[in-house]
């Protein structure tokens, strides 16, 4: 039978005074140190860590004999205790933003491949129907911007589940897939070809996304199964306008999904090569933390986001 006891009880008699020691002693790593961290005596801060042992009915801190170290059970509190500090930073931000009449804050990160599309028209409605919402753009690979998620250093995640994410404890609300396409130049002599092989690419320069990134393990993929070993001279960039602008200056090829394409104002300045994918990148959507409440300024971004994917179809 287990010692833990039943989440209600946790619930009424854990205080968030014992969650504040217990991130300022895996910080400091000093019981006298913490206590002093946080305005109190070390007798005091010692009696309410026992207590908090006592509640839970765990060791969270082995004792030794220069300072403390945090055992499994204690490393699990600390993960859920800043998960708690940051829901509370995250409530008096959107408490202050109510109080001056903005609808909040929302923290956002999308894969390049929909920052320029999806996310701009989204930003563009957004803000002609809440002029005062606040938002902070970050754009970035999957891999980074799901880490960022579970870190809370973001509300919301346009882009795709990478593999050998924690996704239980992830959301994820399907948009659609994306077709992927070879870019080159307008000018490059490889866009008057009907016909190209993987082989007859294999000599060329590739601007591609970095490891491990879904479309980058994707072009290694169609290598692979192409029988042709992965370019040897690349150039990895997680911008697409880096990418767009060295395929238009230079002979170098990219991997793009078809809509960045077809969004790009420039599109005359560039070729999609006559060479398919058969493979496609996993279904991009809105990533959420699982347990986190949804503020309002999240729940009006990511509502605006469906609707301008659904007039996008």
């Amino acid at each position: 039978m287990t010692r833990i006891p039943d989440a209600n009880v946790i619930h009424s008699r854990l205080r968030l005074r014992q969650l504040r020691l217990m991130l300022a002693l895996q910080e400091l790593g000093s019981l006298r140190r913490a206590a002093d961290h946080i305005g109190m005596t070390q007798p005091a801060a010692t009696k309410m860590l026992h207590e908090a042992e006592d509640l839970l009915g765990v060791e969270l801190f082995e004792r030794l004999p220069r300072g403390m170290r945090s055992t499994p059970f204690g490393e699990t509190v600390i993960y859920y205790a800043r998960m708690v500090f940051a829901e509370l930073s995250g409530m008096r931000e959107e408490l202050v933003a109510l109080e001056s009449g903005n609808l909040g804050r929302v923290a956002v990160g999308a894969i390049p491949a929909l920052a320029s599309g999806l996310l701009t028209r989204t930003i563009a409605t957004l803000k002609k129907s809440h002029p005062r919402l606040s938002m902070s753009i970050q754009v970035d690979t999957s891999d980074v911007l799901v880490q960022a998620l579970l870190q809370d250093q973001l509300d919301i995640v346009l882009g795709r589940i990478p593999a050998g994410a924690r996704a239980e404890e992830l959301l994820f609300d399907s948009l659609g897939e994306e077709e992927l396409c070879v870019i080159a130049g307008a000018q490059n002599p490889l866009a008057r070809e009907k016909n190209l092989s993987w082989a007859e690419l294999q000599n060329m320069t590739w601007v591609l996304q970095q490891q491990p990134s879904p479309m980058r393990a994707i072009i290694n993929q169609v290598f692979h199964n192409a029988r042709v070993d992965i370019p040897s001279s690349i150039v990895e960039t997680t911008s697409i306008m880096t990418l767009l602008s060295l395929i238009q200056q230079t002979d170098m090829l990219g991997v793009t999904p078809v809509s960045v394409v077809e969004d790009y104002p420039g599109r005359d300045l560039l070729a999609v090569l006559p060479i398919k994918f058969e493979a496609r990148l996993p279904p991009y959507g809105l990533i959420t933390r699982r347990h986190r409440i949804q503020s309002s300024a999240m729940q009006a971004f990511m509502n605006s986001v469906r609707a301008e994917h659904a007039l996008s179809k």
